[in-house]
């Protein structure tokens, strides 16, 4: 496999749709319409589980144990910010996101919900960083 680099995914999208390109990774919000609509086949996600929004596509650890990499969404702010305002935010933040209305849009894009507190997303960024920093060392990836 030859790695094509993009400067985003609907160019990327449109050249695999078109055949240019015969395979892609990508987020699920670009993609999933034309999967549902049969336009794209997906192969597999990315996750360690199926995920909601396609439960018949096997997960890459069905075939390569241990795969694993998901992309993620959340909402940050100034480091200094009072923490009356975090908290505020995060509740509020919480609250629209158990909107079943809200909820419901995400899910139609492939998304899945994932609330809790300022510290809980601050231990996943620290986890995350700590487990791409391992996988960037141990490739010997450079940046171009």
């Amino acid at each position: 496999m030859q790695h094509v680099p993009y400067r985003g995914a609907p160019a990327a999208l449109t050249d695999l749709l078109s055949g240019q390109v015969q395979v892609m990774f990508d987020n699920l919000p670009t993609s999933i319409d034309h999967v549902k609509a049969g336009r794209l086949r997906a192969l597999a996600v990315t996750s360690t589980t199926r995920w909601p929004a396609l439960p018949d596509v096997p997960t890459v650890a069905d075939f390569v144990p241990g795969f694993e990499t998901s992309a993620w969404a959340g909402f940050g702010a100034p480091k200094g910010t009072p923490n009356e305002i975090v908290d505020l935010l995060n509740r509020e933040i919480n609250a629209g996101l158990a909107d079943p209305k809200i909820a419901a849009k995400i899910a139609a894009i492939g998304g899945v919900v994932l609330p809790g507190s300022s510290a809980d997303f601050a231990k996943f960024i620290t986890d995350e960083t700590e487990k791409w920093t391992k996988v960037v060392k141990f490739s010997g990836a450079r940046a171009e």
